[in-house]
């Protein structure tokens, strides 16, 4: 019997399961102690099987606050999918499913974004709204963190909207509450001290890249994480460089983040925390523009020291090279002028040798 329930959980087959309880009407009770089948119920949710999960729950509604072998729920599982009238269905027969959460301690909410089902995310904040504030046993990651990480960039749109919208003050979507540490904002950090921006920074999104510094998001540019770095220090001292690199640095620039070092110095005259405060565009000053200036020279010459280096030693092989190989006649009209020719060219390799030091060194 219980292969056969089996079964009609994986085809949905409501007329099935009605017979199969009619014959034994305990066979449920025996599924939930039973080690061998899985729970009828999280098959169905996991199919998308709506009625026939309907019909379980109605028979024998604490099937929902059952875990499969991985300690996911039903809604856990829906949540991953694409049914929408899945999650709708669990969380009107149970509302309190919706804060239930999963060996790594993300409610269902967390594993919409993790798969970009923001249409599912917005069932799920309606319903239970506080949903929004639960972090993750994981690495301290909030939902704000999971969007970023996954790409879910339109449940990113909609978690700040519902933000703004819990808040009646406005800062509070910016800054953690005093009243409540707890609670998430756009500058929350995860367990490595790092922010959305960092991470967005660091999978180089250039598209919530833009949204969190060019949509009023007002996010802090300038946090530094646990390992020191601000979103700046990700970009440029990654071991990877991407093509799209120098686009993203001139944004992050024009917002102005800015490096660890280049930071420490603007703000040795301001507050000893690890970060500055919002400041808008036309508030950028002139040290920031002048780093910018600097940062883009360093990046110029870094870039093309070995071009350099080639071209200085083409150059002085060629000026060698018509010193001992000089046009006809040199040689017959007068040593003296050869002699000459041959101490330019050895002042001339030193100055290069020189400069091909200089550009070597870090």
């Amino acid at each position: 019997m219980e292969r056969k329930l089996y079964e009609a959980s994986k085809s949905g087959d409501v007329n099935l399961l009605k017979g199969l309880l009619e014959e034994d009407s305990i066979l449920l009770n025996r599924v939930i102690t039973s080690f061998e089948y899985e729970n009828p119920l999280i098959i169905a949710a996991m199919c998308g099987h709506v009625e026939f999960a309907l019909q379980i729950l109605r028979r024998m509604p604490e099937l929902a606050t059952q875990t499969d072998q991985k300690g996911l729920y039903p809604l856990h599982l829906a949540a991953q999918g694409n049914s929408t009238s899945m999650v709708k269905m669990l969380i009107e027969e149970n509302p309190d499913v919706c804060s239930l959460t999963n060996q790594d301690g993300r409610p269902p909410l967390h594993l919409a974004a993790m798969k970009d089902r923001s249409k599912i995310m917005k069932i799920l904040i309606q319903k239970q709204p506080k949903a929004i504030q639960m972090q993750s046993e994981y690495r301290g990651e909030t939902i704000l963190h999971l969007c970023v990480k996954y790409n879910c960039f339109d449940g990113l749109k909609l978690l700040v909207d519902e933000l703004r919208n819990e808040h009646t003050n406005e800062e509070s979507i910016y800054l953690v509450s005093e009243d409540n540490k707890e609670s998430i904002s756009v500058n929350s950090r995860d367990g490595d001290g790092s922010t959305i921006l960092h991470l967005a920074v660091a999978r180089r999104n250039m598209k919530m890249i833009n949204y969190l510094l060019n949509s009023n998001i007002r996010v802090e540019q300038n946090i530094i994480n646990n390992k020191g770095f601000t979103a700046m220090d990700i970009l440029i001292k990654s071991d990877q460089r991407e093509l799209e690199d120098m686009e993203i640095q001139d944004i992050l620039r024009e917002a102005g983040v800015l490096q660890s070092d280049a930071l420490q110095q603007f703000a040795g005259s301001h507050h000893d925390d690890q970060k500055l405060n919002y400041r808008p565009k036309d508030e950028i000053s002139t040290t920031t523009r002048k780093h910018k200036f600097d940062a883009k020279y360093d990046v110029w010459l870094k870039d093309n020291k070995n071009t350099l280096m080639v071209v200085s030693s083409l150059i002085a092989t060629m000026a060698f090279q018509g010193a001992l190989n000089p046009p006809g006649g040199v040689w017959q009209v007068n040593t003296f002028i050869l002699m000459g020719l041959l101490q330019v060219a050895f002042v001339f390799l030193i100055l290069i040798l020189l400069i091909m030091c200089m550009l070597d060194q870090p």
